[in-house]
């Protein structure tokens, strides 16, 4: 392709671009439409605009405890991850480093076994008996751990390779800092955009996460995914409002994941 034909082809791509963006878009911007509407029926547009159904979602009791314990269920999977991966990852790239190729087959295991078999297991294993769980949110925090150990594992290890770990702990040592106090001071300091980055992504994952959820807890421990899926047959506007509350949530988790990554590049 000539030079004079690249501004063309650019303009090209760029319209196809923005024509799927907008196609993808349109159902988000037809059910923030619906959830501000005051009634839209048999018109092309609303009858008109209010803030009614979000006044509505935000003081319902049901809502908020569902939206606090999914928040509580990640949060705790997520400080699990970080306690066990963190130490784990150091041990591996630094003492055991041919480990690191078993250790990429072994997390990927949660993913080989699908969500509905994995729940089936799980009520039969912790269903009763000294370790039922069934119904309590130890079992799902569990369930997350395995979820988000993919992701966290994959984003710690890039950045654990890109800051050279091993020439850095030679220089602490050579410093006189012992192992330990080389992989906090140093090492862990050097991991902390990365281990943004994993823990946002991860939260947005399992922030929308229902499988397991419903299967294991269900309205025991109603969650915001089980409380959205049991309030189908509601009013649409109601509705409406908490899938828009929950896309922007979780949208700006992702802002902040994709911010903390293009600001570590």
């Amino acid at each position: 392709m000539s030079r004079a034909d690249a501004p063309g082809a650019s303009l090209y791509h760029r319209t196809v671009v923005w024509l799927l963006f907008l196609i993808l878009l349109l159902p988000l911007a037809g059910t923030l439409l619906y959830s501000l509407a005051t009634s839209w029926s048999a018109t092309i547009l609303p009858d008109g605009l209010t803030f009614k159904w979000y006044l509505e979602l935000w003081g319902e009791p049901r809502f908020l405890k569902a939206f606090g314990q999914s928040l509580l269920v990640c949060f705790g999977a997520l400080a699990l991850s970080v306690l066990l991966i963190l130490p784990l990852l150091f041990v591996v790239h630094y003492h055991f480093p041919k480990l690191d190729a078993v250790m990429n087959v072994l997390i990927l295991l949660p993913f080989a076994v699908p969500p509905v078999v994995s729940a089936v297991g799980l009520l039969q294993l912790y269903g009763s008996g000294p370790l039922a769980m069934v119904g309590t949110p130890w079992i799902l925090i569990g369930c997350y751990f395995t979820i988000a150990l993919p992701f966290m594992y994959r984003a710690i290890t890039n950045n654990l390779q890109a800051i050279n770990l091993r020439d850095l702990m030679d220089a602490a040592h050579l410093l006189g800092a012992s192992t330990w106090k080389a992989a906090f001071l140093v090492v862990l300091p050097n991991l902390r955009k990365g281990l943004m980055v994993s823990l946002f992504l991860s939260f947005s994952f399992l922030f929308g996460e229902f499988v397991f959820a419903n299967l294991l807890v269900g309205t025991r421990y109603e969650t915001l995914q089980v409380y959205l899926n049991n309030m189908k047959n509601s009013s649409g506007h109601f509705n409406s409002a908490l899938v828009i509350s929950y896309f922007f949530f979780v949208l700006v988790f992702t802002w902040a994941a994709n911010r903390l990554n293009r600001d570590k590049a």
